[in-house]
């Protein structure tokens, strides 16, 4: 039920996966695939670093798109581990 507005936005900051609307908010989505756990869930791959880079792109994005900070925004992460998807709906907030 989510409308897509972008495929990976891209700026000299950084990347982010997705950017849609989820009813009122606008969601940014980080997307992290991995074959299998050895090395790790793909979730934990969203570290504290790349949530930071994540926030930095989308406070661009907000910029460059002329929204105000008074909409609603939320940090989501689709994490694939083989054929398995998780939906981390607010898996973390701005920093």
């Amino acid at each position: 039920g989510y409308e897509v507005l972008a495929k990976n936005f891209r700026c000299k900051y950084g990347e982010i996966d997705l950017i849609a609307k989820d009813g009122s908010y606008l969601v940014f989505v980080e997307v992290k695939y991995r074959a299998s756990s050895k090395n790790g869930f793909p979730q934990e791959s969203v570290t504290k670093s790349k949530q930071k880079t994540i926030v930095f792109v989308a406070n661009y994005y907000l910029m460059k798109a002329n929204l105000g900070q008074d909409i609603p925004i939320r940090f989501d992460v689709v994490a694939m581990l083989g054929d398995e998807i998780t939906y981390i709906e607010n898996a973390f907030n701005a920093i």
